[in-house]
């Protein structure tokens, strides 16, 4: 009994530990299969990140690359309304610039999780807003019409530092998306090795583990089934990548060879206008030229016949055509600044005497069904502007005027006074300032229309009658003039505009000669000089004025005999030169000589435009084409005395 007892006990013992065996088991095989869905779930977490920042990396690239076409297609719009002053193509370009705002703020929502990123996207951000502002600029000037200043400022800031910048900054946040991309590919790949290593553990041990070796073996299985899975899966993603990276780099050399045949297109367009101005400009001149001939040839006829006769008026007739001569080289002279692209200089103006003088023009140009008051205020207080834009703006303010009477009605212009306070006008600061006033009675405005009469390219015109820049371009002439502009307009009621210009207090500046008015020149002492000039009705006209001055005039037609000449005559105090002549310039010829015309006065005379105290004339006087006998006797004078100071001083040198 004792035995069977021993046996029982044995039997219960054997029993006893198979159950704890097969109960460690089943912990052991629940802690593996714990394992392995903890594994798994590790690696598709892995695999979802993986895919979502691969994602987001591409989608911080093409919004880059979408931003970097805004931008190009902004600065190619740009450029086409700086060529061609289209309103609608300066629309153009604010859309496109807009719209590259928008994709830079996209781009920054996107990457708010990177403060690398945000950093960068902070310093492109800058570089956009000065890219923007070069650009606005540019776009400025194109709506005042400054076509040169634009087309200078568009080809200045088509490589401006901002650009680079902008291209550079662009450049930087793709290249750290794309090692961001590399180095969360790794780290997955690597997570991905540590998992796979751990699930074969695991299975190792279930196949030593009855029940969970067969749990864990078919867990494993479905794991690496569920593993190539997603290597497929990021096969396919990778494979979508690269095919999304070809269409950008393809898309980038579409876009490229748009702006090439772009440029080329705005170039030839340049072309075309550039030809089309010169034919306006040519007849303009042709007409203003053949009215002044006109003047200059019938007062020459008309003192002819007076002298043949022995009549009184020849020589009111040849004042008359002296007159008309002047107009002629006033008129060359604004072509020549014209062709330099600089602006009039101002000058002190009476603003009653420029109203009057503009009478005749306004009956011309706005016809006889506008009646047109012209009332100048007293007193004789003088404003500091350009002359000519002044009556540029009251010129264009009259013709918006006549399209707001529809051709039939009255139009007054005025000049008065006015003391001002801080603030009571715009900007306009406390003191004396003078006013000039259009006012008409067309149909007045709304206040709509008032809030945005001076924005350019804004117009109530019918298209094709009007471009909306007039009335900006007064505002920026009156602005840079120190003035103001106040509109007073109901709507039916007319329209009244006044420019406030503040007082000049300093001298009027020297009046303008009219001819016939000089005093006659007298030379103060008698003269040898040499003349070389290449054209003989110049060089006869200028021999013959020298002599009449008293002077005794030796002419030389070609520049490289004048050497020659100068050894022929016993005495020489003066040389009198053309600039530009065939063979050798005057200054050249000048310098030809040496030392055998020191003490020598020497004037040039010119036709051409430009600086008076250039280089290659070494401080001599200049004397401008055509002058008249008193201006040749002060020029002669002048080199005289400049010569006189110069030898003093470079022989105590």
């Amino acid at each position: 009994m004792s035995e069977s007892n021993a046996a029982l006990e044995r039997a219960v013992r054997e029993t006893n530990w198979r159950f704890r065996l097969l109960g460690l088991l089943a912990l052991l095989g629940i802690a593996v299969l714990a394992a392995v869905i903890l594994v798994q779930q590790r690696t598709d977490d892995a695999r979802d990140r993986a895919i979502a920042l691969q994602q987001h990396t591409f989608e911080v690239i093409i919004r880059a690359n979408q931003l970097s076409g805004a931008i190009s297609s902004a600065e190619a719009a740009l450029g086409r309304y700086v060529v061609s002053a289209d309103k609608n193509l300066g629309r153009q370009y604010a859309d496109q610039w807009t719209r590259a705002g928008d994709q830079l703020a996209k781009l920054r929502q996107i990457t708010i999780d990177n403060p690398a990123q945000q950093a960068e996207l902070a310093r492109l951000k800058q570089a956009f807003d000065a890219r923007g502002k070069e650009l606005g600029d540019t776009a400025l000037y194109s709506a005042y019409q400054r076509h040169r200043d634009a087309w200078g400022s568009y080809y200045k800031v088509r490589q401006s530092e901002a650009r680079t910048r902008v291209e550079a900054t662009l450049a930087r946040v793709v290249n750290a998306e794309r090692v961001l991309l590399q180095q969360r590919t790794r780290d997955a790949s690597e997570l991905i090795e540590n998992s796979s290593l751990a699930s074969r553990i695991l299975t190792v041990f279930g196949v030593l583990i009855v029940l969970g070796a067969v749990i864990l073996g078919w867990m494993a299985i479905q794991a690496q089934g569920e593993r190539a899975v997603a290597d497929a899966e990021a096969n396919t993603e990778r494979a979508r990548a690269e095919e999304l990276e070809q269409a950008v780099e393809q898309a980038t050399a579409q876009l490229r060879a748009e702006v090439q045949e772009r440029i080329v297109a705005e170039e030839q367009l340049r072309q075309a206008h550039k030809m089309e101005a010169v034919g306006q400009l040519t007849g303009g001149i042709a007409h203003d030229f053949n009215n002044m001939l006109a003047v200059v040839l019938g007062g020459l006829e008309l003192a002819k016949r007076q002298m043949h006769i022995g009549g009184p008026g020849a020589h009111k007739h040849i004042e008359n055509a002296m007159e008309g001569a002047n107009r002629a080289a006033a008129l060359t002279r604004r072509l020549l600044a014209f062709s330099r692209s600089e602006p009039l200089l101002p000058e002190a103006v009476e603003a009653g005497k420029l109203i009057q003088g503009m009478s005749d023009l306004l009956d011309r140009t706005l016809g006889d069904t506008i009646a047109v008051e012209t009332r100048p205020g007293e007193g004789d207080w003088r404003i500091w502007v350009d002359r000519h834009q002044l009556e540029n703006a009251l010129l264009n303010l009259a013709v918006n005027a006549r399209d707001a009477m529809n051709g039939r009605g009255t139009l007054t212009i005025w000049s008065g006074t006015k003391v001002l306070a801080e603030g009571e006008v715009g900007e306009c600061a406390a003191g004396d300032h003078v006013t000039i006033g259009v006012a008409d009675t067309g149909c007045g405005m709304t206040s709509d229309v008032l809030e945005r009469v001076f924005e350019p390219f804004f117009t109530t015109k019918p298209v094709g009658q009007g471009t909306g820049l007039g009335l900006s371009q007064i505002f920026g002439f009156v602005r840079q003039s120190g003035g103001e502009i106040g509109i007073d307009t109901k709507p039916g009621q007319g329209t009244v505009v006044t420019l406030y210009l503040p007082r000049y207090l300093g001298d009027a500046g020297s009046e303008r000669v009219e001819a016939g008015t000089e005093a006659e020149p007298v030379a103060t002492r008698k003269l040898s000089i040499l003349v070389v000039e290449d054209d003989p009705r110049v060089l006869s006209a200028t021999l013959g004025a020298l002599a009449e001055l008293g002077h005794q005039a030796t002419g030389c037609a070609d520049p490289l005999e004048a050497a020659h000449a100068i050894d022929g005559l016993d005495a020489l105090d003066a040389i009198v030169s053309d600039v530009l002549m065939p063979g050798q310039t005057g200054p050249e010829m000048i310098a030809a000589l040496g030392e055998r015309i020191d003490g020598v006065a020497v004037l040039f005379v010119t036709g051409f435009a430009g600086e008076v105290d250039a280089e290659i004339f070494r401080g001599r006087p200049v004397l401008r084409k055509p002058f008249t006998m008193a201006a040749l006797a002060r020029a002669v004078d002048e080199a005289i005395e400049l010569e006189a100071r110069r030898s003093p001083r470079e022989a105590a040198e």
